[in-house]
């Protein structure tokens, strides 16, 4: 991850060991062969120096040629060097060899795993540290699902300005051409997508224009809670993928062109609500409620 300092591969003691004989091995066997090399070309350089060139011809212990002496002699050292690397040592030994290729198998397992083991716990973490997108409709809505009539609200409730301000802050809203228009200018701290058919649809700079529903979620896919603000046909189609609805439910009834769609309590929760009392600021009692999708 950024910012972190990455660890350089450590060898431990069993693994440099294994690693040391393995070298230690290669070494021997080389050696021997060398050995054996030189063993049979200096053999027939003595035979030929003295049969052929007749170095000390005249000199033969016990009635027999030099050479087979010195040749006997270089044969013993050959199979000493031969059995030291063999037995002695237990360099290249079959049964050897085997053992140690499984200590180095078993080890790597066992490192695969810790790594395996980190990766998940890692990938947990991270898993669990990551916040899951919510789409949320708000609306405030009548009794009877009243939100608007012309293209305008049917009352002031300054509370529930104020909260939708507070929650919708620094997030994308979602919303249809007439919603937009109702605005006199686009809202502050907010990104508007707005959906509409019409083509070369003239917004302001920073305004997000697309065609349906699905391409503005896919337009808002970096905001982990996205806001669905109306009209009547974006909020029916939202309620069918949105994760949480925010409503201030008014408690009266009116006479609206716009009307918010019937909750379904099969499919929704309500997990929170607060009752207000009308007062100077606000001409209607009303609640705030809170529903997530079972």
């Amino acid at each position: 991850m950024f910012g972190k300092v990455k660890k350089e591969a450590q060898i431990d003691k069993e693994q440099l060991e294994l690693i040391e004989n393995a070298q230690k091995r290669i070494k021997q066997k080389k050696r021997l062969y060398i050995h054996f090399v030189v063993f049979l070309i200096g053999s027939l350089f003595l035979i030929l120096l003295n049969l052929v060139l007749g170095f000390g011809k005249d000199f033969m212990p016990f009635n027999t040629d030099w050479f087979v002496f010195a040749v006997l002699i270089w044969l013993f050292f050959l199979i000493y060097h031969t059995f030291n690397v063999f037995v002695t040592h237990r360099f290249m030994g079959k049964a050897w060899e085997q053992e140690q290729l499984n200590k180095l198998v078993a080890k790597q397992k066992e490192r695969i795993e810790v790594l395996n083991q980190k990766v998940e716990k890692e990938n947990s973490v991270q898993t669990s540290e990551k916040k899951k997108s919510e789409l949320t409709i708000i609306v405030a809505a009548a009794e009877n699902n009243a939100i608007g009539k012309d293209n305008q609200l049917i009352w002031h409730l300054s509370d529930d300005l104020k909260r939708f301000k507070n929650l919708t802050k620094g997030h994308h809203i979602i919303m249809g051409r007439k919603t937009f228009e109702s605005f006199p200018n686009p809202l502050p701290n907010r990104t508007h997508v707005v959906i509409t058919r019409q083509e070369h649809y003239k917004v302001p700079e920073g305004v997000i224009v697309v065609n349906s529903l699905e391409d503005a979620l896919d337009a808002v896919r970096s905001d982990m809670q996205p806001f669905v603000i109306g009209g009547g046909e974006i909020y029916k189609q939202a309620m069918a993928i949105a994760d949480r609805i925010e409503i201030t439910r008014v408690h009266a009834s009116f006479e609206a062109d716009t009307f918010f769609p019937e909750i379904n309590t099969a499919n929704w929760k309500k997990v929170g609500e607060t009752y207000h009392r009308k007062d100077e600021k606000n001409e209607f009692p009303y609640s705030f409620i809170t529903y997530t999708r079972v």
